[in-house]
């Protein structure tokens, strides 16, 4: 009988162990997978509070119980609850978590788009006269802006990457329609916000008025300048097999003296073959300007140019543009003057 009493508790011993260390194993669980979701939705730092604080209130090692429930039945409705069972059947429900991620719906654009105020709530600010005044006057940065004439008449609502360079091109080519403007920034924005800022401002206008800004009308190339036919690229040379009888340095000479704009890329001007060229190429075809380009690496018709301009500039990189037989720079330079609203003065010259 004895040797059955100490039988029978041992059984009962070992079956308590194995539900305990079960019921510990299903809590270990629970609380890795409550702290990697916790990683990725910082909302559910707090429904995980609730339910590990749970995981604490466990009961005495052995209990007679058939079953182990943390919360009572008066907790409230949106605490998630857990329930473990001394035969291995964890329930976990959390009835009223919403896993939601943190970051808004919003894009970015959007949120950045909703800066930009209205086109009736910007006062006007006179168009200056120099490229100087325009730079320390106008944003270099991307945004909307609105033109006006001397009657105050809104004349054309545009976008541009840079809103002081695109108002002093205008300006140089209406001045009679550019008086006063209204300008947006709209910051570290996409094609899709400038789009949506434009788009508001147009409404806008549309509303008030009834009609289009004459600028905007269809058909109208007043104010947007059409891209000019693509030009060929120069030749130098007959073929590298031909004897030259006027020595190279000469032929580039009278070049870039015979042409307002030279430049000379890596490439042609249809498919430029480095990154400077491109945007060298990008930024004349943006100011209309017409201009001749020579391919350095074409060693077929322009066979030793490449060496030959080093010398003859004096510039050891390229590309390399020129202006009234004058040097100008590389896409540094080109660049920088461009974002000044520079260039466009030295082009219209």
């Amino acid at each position: 009988m004895a040797t059955n009493k100490y039988k029978n508790e041992n059984q009962k011993w070992g079956k308590n162990l194995s539900s305990t260390f079960l019921s510990l194993l299903t809590l270990f669980l629970t609380q890795l997978k409550l702290s990697i979701k916790s990683l990725f939705y910082p909302n559910f730092r707090f429904q995980a509070i609730f339910v590990l604080m749970a995981a604490i209130n466990i009961s005495p090692l052995f209990t007679s119980s058939s079953s182990l429930r943390t919360f009572s039945s008066y907790a409230p409705q949106n605490t998630p609850t857990i329930s473990l069972y001394s035969r291995f059947v964890p329930s976990l429900s959390f009835p009223s978590i919403s896993l939601r991620p943190p970051i808004s719906t919003k894009t970015r654009s959007l949120i950045i788009t909703s800066a930009v105020k209205n086109l009736s709530e910007i006062e006007p600010l006179p168009v200056p006269a120099t490229p100087q005044e325009f730079a320390s006057k106008f944003p270099s940065d991307a945004g909307v802006y609105a033109v006006f004439d001397q009657n105050d008449e809104l004349q054309f609502i545009g976008i541009s990457r840079n809103i002081a360079s695109s108002l002093f091109s205008h300006k140089s080519s209406v001045p009679e329609l550019c008086c006063s403007v209204k300008v947006g920034v709209v910051n570290e924005a996409d094609r899709t916000a400038l789009t949506q800022a434009w788009k508001s401002w147009m409404e806008e206008h549309i509303e008030a008025t009834g009609k289009v800004p004459p600028g905007n009308e269809s058909g109208n190339t007043t104010w947007v300048r059409q891209p000019p036919k693509k030009k060929a690229d120069l030749r130098l040379t007959p073929g590298r097999h031909v004897q030259l009888t006027v020595p190279l340095e000469e032929l580039i000479d009278k070049l870039v003296k015979q042409n307002k704009v030279v430049a000379f890329i890596k490439g042609s001007r249809s498919a430029p073959m480095c990154g400077f060229s491109q945007r060298v190429i990008a930024i004349l075809e943006n100011e209309g300007v017409d201009y001749e380009s020579l391919d350095v690496l074409d060693e077929e018709y322009n066979c030793g140019l490449r060496e030959t301009l080093k010398q003859y500039s004096n510039w050891p990189t390229f590309p390399q543009v020129f202006v009234n037989g004058e040097l100008v720079g590389g896409c540094d330079i080109l660049t920088s003057m461009y974002e000044k609203g520079e260039l466009a003065g030295l082009l219209k010259n």
